[in-house]
């Protein structure tokens, strides 16, 4: 059976690319450090993918195990050395923690077989398999870089599905929305896999993507959140706010326009098409999930201050994104790690710092002092 190996064993992982894994006759390991998730895939073998609509249509997801990266170093080493696929969906900052392993597995793949392996990082950032190559070659060998060449692929890719928070933690089954995208970015004729679409250039895709429905769902939630709402439906329900939100996709959708030549009637029912995804009341989908790691959020090539900065040098408006990132900066969750240490640095360091230090913005620009007059609207 053909094999597919995939990091994080987690909502995404088993949801989305997992799933589609295996409904393609792929065997998936799922790599992941949480035991009990492992544990239940090795003696299940199988779960159930449910879809957040009025009947709940379930897939069987059958062909699959786990294995600890931590404690069997050496079977991921070896199912490394046998798959036609490695994937992740893991996070960007944890990219640079698995590649030493996945270097070790090319590493013996490269000096057993010819065989070609596709590695894809699915993560939500620009060029993740990029940065996923650099830390992997970062632990080669010059002589093992060249054998590399030839027998180990690495694609860019985007993908798009929304999976939120399962209420039982202890079942391997998963929620998620109908609608899901995976583009790969390939001229080659890879082996097939159900539900992947390959495209010669990838970046009209992953920016479409990340600056409609990563920025829309981020600037959902931070408002949501703002005004006391629990999810992303119900912020959905306040007029107010879904004005607000088209605003912003109207800034991001007149850069993508300028910068893709993208139909601008058409991107406009992709913008209406999203927010309906988000008004899915199926999904549950909680505010403080989605606006969760307001500081990684925040990044200069993230899914708010890129699309802010991309319109100023094309001369275009960005009101609404700094509307946007002043409301990001007000997520003061106590229960989320970096809204925790965001909220110190503010207090610390006053705004114009943070955004310099966390979104490289220059603490005299125009942007900031934008940023600046939304927040002190908002507080």
């Amino acid at each position: 059976m053909k094999q597919a190996v995939h990091f994080g064993a987690g909502n995404i992982g088993r949801g989305f690319i997992g799933a589609l894994f295996s409904n393609s006759g792929y065997h998936v390991t799922f790599v992941d450090i949480a035991d009990q998730i492992i544990n239940q895939l090795n003696e299940q073998k199988s779960y159930q993918v449910i879809l957040a609509t009025d009947q709940q249509e379930t897939t069987t997801i059958n062909h699959v195990s786990g294995l600890n990266n931590m404690t069997q170093e050496q079977e991921v080493i070896e199912v490394i050395t046998n798959a036609t696929y490695l994937t992740t969906a893991i996070g960007p900052n944890i990219l640079p923690r698995i590649a030493p392993l996945i270097a070790r597995g090319i590493l013996e793949r490269v000096y057993q077989t010819d065989e070609p392996l596709y590695v894809i990082a699915c993560e939500n950032q620009i060029g993740a398999t990029d940065i996923l190559k650099e830390h992997i070659f970062d632990n080669l060998d010059e002589d093992t870089k060249e054998r590399v060449a030839g027998k180990v692929f690495f694609f860019n890719s985007a993908v798009d599905r929304i999976v939120p928070i399962q209420k039982n933690n202890t079942s391997l089954d998963v929620l998620v929305e109908p609608y899901y995208e995976w583009v790969v970015e390939t001229e080659a004729v890879i082996p097939h896999v159900e539900g992947m679409t390959t495209v010669k250039e990838l970046a009209p895709f992953i920016e479409r993507k990340l600056f409609t429905v990563n920025t829309g769902h981020a600037v959902i939630a931070y408002l949501g959140y703002l005004n006391g709402k629990s999810t992303i439906d119900k912020t959905l329900a306040d007029e107010a706010i879904v004005n607000q939100v088209e605003a912003t996709l109207k800034e991001t959708g007149d850069y993508l326009v300028k910068q893709y030549g993208l139909d601008k009637e058409e991107h406009g029912k992709y913008i209406q098409k999203i927010i309906d995804r988000f008004k899915n009341s199926h999904l549950n989908d909680g505010v403080t999930r989605v606006g969760r790691a307001p500081i990684r959020k925040l990044g200069p090539e993230d899914r708010l201050v890129r699309p802010a900065t991309e319109a100023q040098k094309a001369g275009l408006p960005y009101t609404n994104l700094a509307k946007a990132i002043a409301a990001a900066l007000l997520f003061d969750y106590q229960e989320d790690e970096e809204a925790v240490k965001l909220q110190t640095m503010i207090k610390e360091s006053g705004i114009a710092k943070v955004l310099s230090e966390v979104s490289n913005l220059p603490e005299e620009s125009e942007i900031t002092q934008e940023i600046m007059k939304q927040y002190d609207a908002l507080k």
